[in-house]
């Protein structure tokens, strides 16, 4: 029959006392195989630790049983506030006191029952309660207060339920929930009791106190093996964990932050990734174990220290050292290492139990895993996201992952990279290898969907991209296609010199045909024929009955078919009567309904058959005109493409879809295009090849984002506010090209116009500011000459 939980909670709470005063150098009794009792432990203060120091620093000295209980009894009163008779008004150590609630029956206030209160008293080192304020009243419970406590502010949420205002007060075992009909009373009693915690002393557990002793005796090899041979809290057990190994606030998770977990307190979590830790030992395929501690550690970052300090204890001594379990152990220490850093503290000692390892057990797989982690632990600087699933996979191996990047009208370029690797480093790896160093443009690396293209930041680690793929893959639907990484230019300085048979032209000529596609050209639907045809020519050389076709939308902007059709009859509007509208719902859900539907049904068979027509004369159309261009190879093909993309002016700019605010009253947004070239930035009507507008950077004076998606930009006198998603993308281009053209500029030449300020801390994390003349700062994963 299992035991109740308040008994567990008393056997717990009774040996973590005794373990407080225990005679470490009673090594004896403990080599005889008693059970260790270590994993539970009581939490002390700094400044009550003398007699604990001694037997840590001095691990043979012995003492009798006698004094070892007198040592506990005088702990145990330590622990325990003496009290009077009852609360006095004349109580020097009271701070506040006060009637107060206790709790609210029923949740909901009854005016007709008058609720139970009750006297509380704060002192400096409690928080009590009596059942009047009378002298001599009996006291019906004491909350011990220390620095582990904590205390939550009134929420409008409770009041609007109950009409009382809440204060939360959370101690080691208990719990106390505080009511007063009155807002600045409740504040009051929040700031007192907050003040009370924050006056004590931090708290100190017995790990604690002995990674402090190693650290002192690192020198002393035989003090040092005393101290793991006396101190079994330091090494490996079978035994469930009680109590975490470091101090944790006491008191609930905040629980409003959205995710798919639900978390208990920090105490109950640490307790539950030891047990996890546990079942790591025997688990034939540990990877989906091992990325659940990563996620919860990533969810819950004050749990990272604890979980090292687990694993040293784990693999400290362990029965089987190399062992399967132990190398599962060693294991998620590999990719803790490469996804988290540890306090200074818990690093230092994390560093000394990796030598100790390797000194022990040289040329050692447990060797071999140390020296990894030392170096991961160099380069770790935390993570946006935890390791994927293939990546845990290849860290358990102590080897690289291969990363493709896909290359517009080259190959696929497979790069070798590390848990710690950028997409600076990789884009400058691709530039070299693909012999791009002299190029004047600037390049990046992006992620592609099917739905979204976006630069990735130059100090983003691409295992975090590569974990956000693995993601979105599990959620996508089997027909979409998957993410990927490519590399593509980043902005045009120079696209006139481009030799027309290098890798760059390719490129280039990759990027005209996608802005094609996305509608980004605005021409004649004549010349987006002329270009489908010159594309079919480029990759299909003449035309063939028997050459591959590629679909309609892979040549031709479907947003210019969709344009032929007919625009939708909408439907009529909801009646406003209230009886009209229970008619109209009466007839929707009856055969008028069904009506309906069927009309819909017969629309949308239409409207698709309209467009497979449109799309078989365009195609048809597209055919004959490649058909004129018998002869031309390949490199002609694709010169006079991108020269019929370079006739509209805005060829060379990143155009973003925007809204902008208009200055009157009243008056709703205007959809445009923010063009950001090299020399200016312009805006334009959607379809229209003539900009509404243009600013040189001369006349630009700041920029900055206003709020996630709002985008503001100072043209001299006035400032303009875009509405967009791409907040963080349009101000790093921006950055980018002031950055070149700084870095153009002769020394001698003044800089025009008011100096430019674009206010770096708006910008995304990741981004270089704008750097000084000398200086060509390398924007967001891309390079140039």
């Amino acid at each position: 029959m299992p035991f109740p939980g308040g008994l567990w909670w008393l056997l717990c709470c009774r040996q973590g006392f005794t373990l407080l005063r225990r005679d470490y150098g009673d090594a004896d009794r403990e080599a005889d195989g008693e059970a260790e009792e270590e994993a539970s432990f009581e939490l002390r203060a700094q400044g009550d630790q003398a007699s604990l120091e001694v037997s840590l620093s001095q691990p043979t000295r012995t003492s009798s049983g006698s004094e070892r209980s007198l040592l506990v009894s005088e702990e145990m009163r330590s622990l325990i506030v003496e009290k009077g008779p009852g609360p006095v008004e004349e109580d020097p150590d009271a701070l506040v006191k006060g009637w107060l609630q206790r709790e609210v029956r029923g949740g909901v206030k009854t005016p007709w029952i008058r609720p139970r209160k009750y006297w509380f008293v704060l002192t400096p080192d409690s928080l009590d309660y009596y059942s009047s304020n009378e002298k001599g009243a009996k006291r019906l419970g004491s909350l011990v207060l220390t620095s582990l406590c904590s205390v939550l502010w009134p929420d409008k949420q409770t009041y609007k339920e109950t009409g009382y205002w809440s204060v939360t007060v959370f101690g080691r075992k208990h719990c106390y929930r505080l009511y007063s009909e009155h807002l600045n009373e409740a504040v009051r009693w929040v700031c007192a009791v907050q003040k009370v915690i924050d006056s004590k002393a931090p708290v100190q557990t017995p790990t604690q106190l002995l990674m402090r002793d190693v650290e002192e005796h690192c020198g002393s090899p035989e003090v040092l093996e005393q101290i793991y041979r006396c101190n079994p809290i330091l090494r490996y057990t079978s035994s469930p964990l009680y109590a975490p190994l470091l101090p944790f606030p006491y008191g609930n998770l905040d629980q409003s932050a959205p995710g798919p977990r639900s978390y208990t307190t920090l105490r109950d979590e640490a307790v539950k990734l030891f047990n996890s830790l546990q079942q790591l030992e025997s688990q034939r395929d540990p990877v989906p174990l091992i990325q659940g501690i990563l996620q919860t550690c990533l969810d819950l970052p004050p749990l990272v220290d604890e979980i090292y300090c687990q694993l040293v204890k784990q693999t400290t001594e362990p029965p089987a050292p190399g062992g399967p379990g132990d190398l599962h152990y060693w294991q998620l220490l590999t990719c803790m290492s490469c996804t988290f850093l540890p306090s200074p503290p818990v690093l230092r000692f994390l560093r000394f139990h990796l030598d100790r390892t390797e000194s022990r057990f040289p040329a050692s797989e447990m060797a071999k895993y140390a020296c990894f982690i030392r170096e991961a632990l160099g380069k770790t600087r935390g993570r946006e996201c935890v390791p994927s699933l293939e990546e845990i996979l290849v860290l358990m191996q102590r080897q690289e992952m291969v990363c493709t990047v896909h290359c517009p009208g080259a190959a696929a370029c497979s790069v070798a990279i590390s848990s710690h690797t950028t997409a600076e480093e990789v884009a400058r790896e691709l530039v070299s290898r693909l012999g791009l160093s002299q190029s004047p443009n600037l390049f990046a690396l992006y992620e592609q969907s099917r739905l979204r293209e976006q630069p990735v930041g130059s100090s983003t680690l691409l295992a975090d991209v590569l974990t956000r793929f693995e993601n979105l893959a599990g959620e996508e639907r089997e027909q979409d296609a998957p993410c990927r990484l490519c590399f593509k230019h980043y902005g045009f300085l120079d696209t006139d010199n481009v030799p027309r048979d290098s890798l760059e032209f390719a490129l280039l000529f990759e990027q005209a045909h996608e802005m094609v596609l996305r509608g980004y050209v605005p021409t004649s639907e004549e010349t987006l024929q002329t270009l489908a045809a010159l594309r079919l020519q480029s990759l299909n050389s003449d035309f063939s009955t028997h050459a591959p076709f590629p679909r309609l939308e892979e040549l031709f902007p479907p947003h210019v078919l969709h344009a032929r059709l007919p625009a939708p009859r909408p439907d009529p509007p909801p009646p406003k009567c209230r009886g009209a509208r229970l008619r109209a719902g009466l007839l929707a859900g009856g055969l008028w309904g069904h009506s309906l539907a069927k009309q819909r049904a017969e629309r949308d068979q239409r409207l698709r058959g309209r467009l497979r027509e449109e799309g078989a004369s365009t195609m048809a159309a597209i055919v004959e005109k490649w058909k004129l261009l018998q002869g031309m190879g390949r490199p002609e093909a694709m010169a006079a493409y991108v020269a019929l993309v370079r006739e509209w002016p805005g060829f060379g700019s990143t155009l973003f879809d925007v809204d902008l605010r208009a200055s009157p009253v009243g008056a709703g947004p205007q959809r445009l295009w923010l063009g950001i070239g090299a020399k200016a930035v312009s805006l334009y009507k959607p379809g229209e090849p003539e900009p509404l507008d243009s600013f040189c950077y001369g006349r630009i004076s700041s920029f900055g984002a206003s709020d996630s998606s709002t985008f503001r930009l100072s043209v001299e006198d006035r400032d303009l506010l875009f509405e967009t998603s791409q907040v963080d993308e349009i101000a790093q281009l921006l950055t980018t090209y002031l950055a070149s053209t700084a870095a153009r500029r002769p020394p001698q030449e003044p800089a025009p116009g008011p100096p430019l300020d674009p206010d770096p801390s708006a910008l995304p994390r990741g981004l270089c500011p704008v750097a000084g003349p000398w200086q060509r700062p390398p924007p967001t994963g891309s390079f140039g000459s």
